[in-house]
């Protein structure tokens, strides 16, 4: 198991036009060769947008996009012509495929800050599509077959327990509070990358919110 702390992650964003970004793997200007990706995952982006900020229209391919919104509300909007306004909750998945462009914004009067995870396709092409899922219930697990891998969201209280999904590669994120995984602590912006996680256990020492991604070897 590869602990990495909130701490370590890179910075990025425009502070300056509202927009705070946090990138576990490498990411624009932060090149690190030796942390490109994990499984099928290359990007765990915790975002942070100010009321009227966003990112303007810009351009994906090759990429299976997910999106957890933790406070606030994301309006996206992209070329295939969705229009959509994402929560707490939701699950939103844009399979960018040979081309897609989109917008994220806060349009809203209230700070807006989600989780962002891109996962390279196990066929490259095709064409795009978009999908979301509302209010999701805890354990409910999301396929995203063309990347190989299911997001499971646990939501536990604390000394509740849950196990780790037995996937030959686990990637975890927590979202808020913190969690105790095997013999580790895990805070809100830690993560841990596991190699056969069967039998591991996590357990919440505060109300804790996780993103779990099973994935093969």
């Amino acid at each position: 198991m590869d602990v990495r702390r909130a701490d370590e992650r890179y910075p990025g964003g425009e502070p300056e036009a509202g927009i705070e970004s946090w990138h576990a793997f490498s990411f624009g200007p932060h090149y690190d060769p030796g942390n490109l990706r994990f499984g099928a995952i290359i990007a765990c982006n915790e975002e942070r947008l100010a009321p009227g900020a966003g990112f303007d229209e810009h351009p994906h391919s090759h990429t299976e996009i997910v999106t957890w919104v933790v406070e606030g509300e994301l309006t996206h909007r992209d070329s295939t012509g969705h229009e959509t306004k994402v929560r707490p909750g939701d699950v939103q998945h844009l399979s960018a495929a040979a081309g897609v462009r989109h917008v994220e914004r806060n349009d809203g009067s209230s700070p807006l800050t989600f989780i962002q995870m891109w996962l390279a396709p196990q066929v490259p092409g095709g064409e795009p599509s978009y999908g979301i899922v509302p209010g999701i219930a805890d354990s409910t697990p999301y396929a995203v077959p063309g990347a190989g891998a299911v997001l499971h969201i646990r939501r536990l209280a604390a000394q509740e327990r849950t196990a780790v999904p037995a996937g030959a590669s686990v990637y975890v994120h927590v979202v808020r509070g913190a969690v105790r995984l095997g013999e580790e602590r895990l805070d809100a912006g830690d993560s841990a990358r596991i190699a056969g996680a069967a039998g591991l256990e996590a357990v919440g020492l505060t109300a804790t919110e996780l993103l779990l991604w099973e994935m093969g070897a």
